[in-house]
């Protein structure tokens, strides 16, 4: 257990010192990705707005994790942010890399929303969060978990074909 609470501490301190990168504005620190999206919002304050933590990995050995960050005003298109994090460790299941996924994207919704509440003094309860999972293939039994882990932690989950967050930001910024 505390081997637990020690590596999970280890993953939040170095995703605070990663930088997050932009199609459009380069490299960016996570205080600047919440300004960059506060100011799309205030652009638009009355359009609807989704805003998505999404995570997808590649590589068993030493593998590569991305977690992006999407805002997306419905009918108006959207923005996106990510950063990537290197393993030097070996998932021998899928299972421990869609759990690794998860955790990696909650910690970010988590410390986003928190940010984002803060400057907007708005309540951002309809958070999404987008998993690389689904109703085909390997890993159709972890539905339910990976759902309530998403649903326990306060935000909204979403599975493929509509985990576009996870399924195509991120994994377009993994190649």
């Amino acid at each position: 257990m505390k081997k637990n609470l020690k590596k999970n501490k280890k993953i939040k301190n170095n995703m605070s010192k990663l930088s997050f990168f932009s199609p459009t504005q380069g490299k960016l620190s996570f205080d600047q990705v919440v300004n960059e999206i506060t100011s799309f919002i205030s652009k638009n304050p009355h359009q609807v707005y989704r805003l998505i933590v999404g995570t997808d990995s590649e590589g068993k050995k030493n593998p590569s994790f991305v977690s992006a960050i999407v805002i997306y005003c419905q009918g108006k298109g959207g923005r996106y942010f990510w950063q990537k994090i290197n393993f030097k460790k070996t998932f021998h299941t899928l299972r421990e890399k869609i759990y690794q996924e998860t955790m990696l994207s909650l910690k970010l919704a988590t410390k986003l929303r928190k940010a984002l509440e803060k400057k907007l003094k708005k309540n951002y309860k309809d958070l999404e969060i987008h998993t690389d999972i689904g109703q085909v293939g390997e890993t159709k039994d972890m539905i339910k978990e990976i759902v309530a882990m998403i649903k326990g932690n306060g935000f909204q989950p979403k599975i493929k074909p509509e985990a576009f967050g996870a399924t195509n930001v991120a994994d377009r910024c993994l190649k």
